[in-house]
């Protein structure tokens, strides 16, 4: 209750003076590495075999639920090839992978489905939904061969490359929202913002996003290799996938190094020759009976 005589506005100046003060805005800097911090923070794992510590910031239920819809919907666009024999070998050498790699993706409802293009091409999804396009066996010739893409593939969703790929989208994305308000803050031009932003996206979707795929698909082979001997194929058939593709693509323009997102075969091959002695360690370990090497 008022004081007898008090002026009511003074005494509302009075109370509001008597609050105590606002901390202040943070400075534009701390917003930029709060914002980033804060999705480097959100989540972390390891990627099997390798042992990369690698950022998540995804949903992974969401992610899943979303990759089953792609999945399903492109299953009704797409035609299904009607080979019975690429049907059953895809099953058969999807079924042994996927059970050697249980542990590191225990939740998969797999899914192996043949669609029907010339494309060389195969993918995987999320929540283990795996595509192989009929013109894949042009270069996939025996069993140990598609184990070696089918491995590849999978090894993408066990290193969870589209979770890294997402965060790290995510982390472009913020950074340059925060890079504008920078930009705004210290000049007061919307407009000069607006660039920052599409600067940093470009800048980001440039130097971050595709050496980062050109990674994924080192670690990728890297993985599929270990996969794929464990699982009782021969890892020596890997390399000669590479060999066929190389013929496939033979006087077609490839894109520049650093802009593709893919590494150049020979890069890929000299990795894969590396790894080969660990690979033929977990092939024997497998208990698959060794294939002969014949001497020329």
């Amino acid at each position: 209750m008022l004081p007898l005589g008090c002026d009511l506005a003074n005494h509302r100046l009075s109370a509001r003076l008597a609050l105590p003060p606002m901390p202040p805005a943070l400075p534009p800097r701390l917003i930029v590495l709060s914002v980033c911090s804060a999705l480097l923070l959100a989540g972390c794992y390891q990627v099997p075999v390798t042992g990369r510590r690698a950022l998540d910031a995804v949903d992974d239920k969401a992610l899943k639920e979303q990759s089953v819809a792609k999945f399903n919907e492109m299953k009704k666009r797409t035609p299904i090839s009607r080979n019975r024999d690429y049907h059953d070998r895809v099953q058969r050498v999807g079924s042994r992978i996927a059970k050697v790699v249980f542990w590191d993706l225990p939740d998969a409802d797999w899914e192996f489905v043949v669609f029907d293009g010339p494309q060389i091409n195969a993918f995987a999804m999320p929540g283990g939904k795996v595509g192989v396009f009929a013109g894949l066996f042009r270069v996939a010739q025996n069993d140990d061969q598609l184990a070696s893409v089918l491995a590849h593939e999978i090894a993408h969703i066990t290193a969870r490359h589209t979770h890294e790929r997402l965060s790290q989208a995510m982390l472009v994305q913020g950074g340059g929202l925060a890079l504008g308000g920078l930009v705004a803050a210290q000049t007061g031009n919307i407009y000069t913002a607006g660039s920052a932003v599409q600067t940093a996206s470009a800048i980001g979707g440039i130097g971050l996003i595709l050496p980062f795929d050109r990674a994924k698909e080192k670690e990728a082979d890297h993985i599929g290799l270990i996969y794929m001997a464990r699982a009782g194929y021969n890892p020596e058939e890997a390399i000669k996938v590479f060999e066929h593709l190389e013929a496939e693509n033979a006087g077609k323009p490839q894109p520049g190094g650093w802009i593709s997102t893919h590494p150049s075969y020979p890069d890929r091959i000299l990795q894969m020759m590396d790894l080969m002695p660990k690979a033929l360690a977990a092939y024997r370990q497998s208990g698959a009976k060794p294939v002969p090497v014949l001497v020329k």
